[in-house]
């Protein structure tokens, strides 16, 4: 069976419904949807987002309201949720959902920004670390493929990112978050979109305030990274850049289980 996953940071689940998030959820019709910054709690939500025809929906939400908060809608009912890395500190901000499916496992994590401050910074990579130990034992016991998606608040490469010499020294783009995305790959997920594509000017983010997404100045920061033993799985990997609602645009792969 040929499996279609979506990911889209939405900056605000409320806010995507108002623009068609969900009449746009039924056009592309995914076995999965991630979405990451929901801003809500689900008491907040009606049932036209909790309870989408066709869709089962799992949650997380931040303590803090209007904050973070991540969701998947999946056609398939999972066999196990996990909201969360087993970690207080971060799963106060609701960033990590971990569904298991008959065919695969699916991460769908919101990773922190740390331009704020050094605590931030220090906070996001903390915060990668976890979920690099988290995978490090999934990947051990499990014979499925391993799915990570989300907004990963970091371009890897300078072919990541319109102007990489002028980012170096801000949250982003700095050395030690670039490394941690090395050190995924290296622990044995791969980046399933630079596998297939390796085309410069391919960005998933652009800053709104300077109309950058009309001139294509931004970053590529949200990823579907798959296990390297699933690699024969994957059919194809894109960027849903002329789908709007946000200040990211979709992401998405097929794989065949």
């Amino acid at each position: 069976m040929i499996y279609t996953f979506l990911s889209w940071n939405v900056n605000g689940i409320r806010a995507a419904q108002r623009k068609g998030l969900i009449e746009w959820l039924q056009k592309e019709n995914p076995d999965v949807l991630a979405i990451q910054e929901t801003k809500a709690h689900f008491e907040q939500l009606d049932d036209s987002l909790t309870s989408v025809s066709g869709y089962h929906s799992y949650w997380a939400q931040a303590e803090r309201k209007g904050y973070s908060g991540v969701c998947v809608y999946s056609r398939e009912k999972a066999i196990n949720q996990q909201s969360g890395l087993g970690n207080s500190s971060f799963d106060s901000e609701g960033r990590t959902l971990v569904l298991e499916f008959k065919d695969f496992t699916i991460y769908n994590i919101y990773f922190p920004n740390g331009k704020m401050n050094k605590e931030r910074l220090k906070f996001k990579l903390d915060f990668y670390d976890q979920v690099i130990k988290s995978l490090a034992i999934k990947l051990k016991q499990y014979k499925k493929p391993i799915i990570l998606c989300g907004d990963f608040n970091t371009a890897h490469c300078e072919i990541d990112l319109s102007r990489p010499k002028e980012n170096s020294k801000f949250s982003g783009f700095l050395p030690a978050e670039r490394a941690l995305i090395d050190k995924l790959i290296d622990l044995g997920m791969v980046d399933s979109f630079r596998h297939l594509n390796k085309q410069p000017q391919n960005y998933t983010w652009w800053d709104l305030k300077t109309g950058a997404r009309g001139r294509n100045i931004g970053w590529r920061i949200d990823y579907f990274f798959i296990d390297r033993n699933s690699l024969s799985c994957l059919r194809d990997a894109f960027i849903m850049e002329t789908v709007y609602g946000s200040d990211h645009c979709p992401v998405g792969i097929r794989i065949k289980c």
